[in-house]
Order: C-alpha cells, then sequence, then structure tokens
C-alpha cells in the first residue's frame, strides 16, 4: 500500500496557491535536497538575466536529484525558493514558474528575495524536502 503525504489548506487563513502545511505518514523516508539550481551539465549557470528560464532550468534539476532518490515533485512536502533581486516581479515570475510544474500539487513553500546566491549569475534556486514510501 503506497502511503500518500497530505497538503493542509486552511479556511481561516488568507486563500492562497500553496498549502499552508503537509503531514508525513508514519514510515516513510523523508528526503532533504540540496538546493536545485539552475546549472547545466557542465555545471555552468548560464549567463542571462532570464529568472523564468533559470527557474526552469531549477526544477528539471530538481526533478532528477527527486528521481535518484527515488521521488517525484508530487512527493515534495515544502520547498523554499529563493530569488536574486529587490524586484517583486521576478520573485513572481520565478514563482509562477515554478508553481506551473507542480499543478495541483500546491506544496506548502516560501519566497524570498536574496541579495546573491552562490554561483556567478544565478538568479533562482529551489530547496526542497521530500517523503516516499520505505523500500
Amino acid at each position: 500500500m503506497t502511503k500518500k503525504i497530505s497538503l493542509i489548506h486552511s479556511t481561516n487563513l488568507a486563500q492562497v496557491d500553496y498549502a499552508y502545511a503537509s503531514r508525513i505518514p508514519a514510515g516513510m523516508d523523508v528526503l532533504f535536497l540540496a538546493g536545485a539550481c539552475p546549472l547545466t551539465k557542465e555545471g555552468i549557470v548560464p549567463d542571462s538575466s532570464d529568472y523564468e528560464t533559470q527557474a526552469k532550468l531549477c526544477i528539471e534539476n530538481l526533478k532528477e536529484a527527486l528521481n535518484e532518490g527515488g521521488a517525484s515533485l508530487e512527493d515534495v512536502v515544502y520547498t523554499r525558493v529563493l530569488v536574486a533581486t529587490q524586484n517583486q516581479t521576478d520573485l513572481v515570475t520565478a514563482w509562477e514558474t515554478i508553481r506551473k510544474e507542480f499543478g495541483i500539487h500546491d506544496v506548502p513553500s516560501t519566497l524570498s528575495g536574496v541579495t546573491v546566491l552562490g554561483y556567478r549569475n544565478q538568479l533562482v534556486e529551489i530547496e526542497a524536502v521530500a517523503a516516499v514510501d520505505r523500500k
């Protein structure tokens, strides 16, 4: 029997496009993923000021890391999205790009603007926690 995480929505808080919390059933393994960066296979951040392009590359890298751990986006229980900007529209661009990939799995998330990220030219990073059935 496959266990499923629960996404918790609130009728007492503002209606938002993500769950307020998630619950992991007992007996599942928890995966803590390093921040998914917009790195090519060669380890290079494309020289771009395009937040959407970098967010898409982060998602592709996140999917690959999840796959290596036996998980997918539907197994993610929390994300933190970091965007190097002082402009709220850049945050929204990255957020909307990432949220589209998660579809109806409206995982609890934190979106933060930061001054700088670790790689040269890096604009976006996604941290994630996922839960999978024990084997």
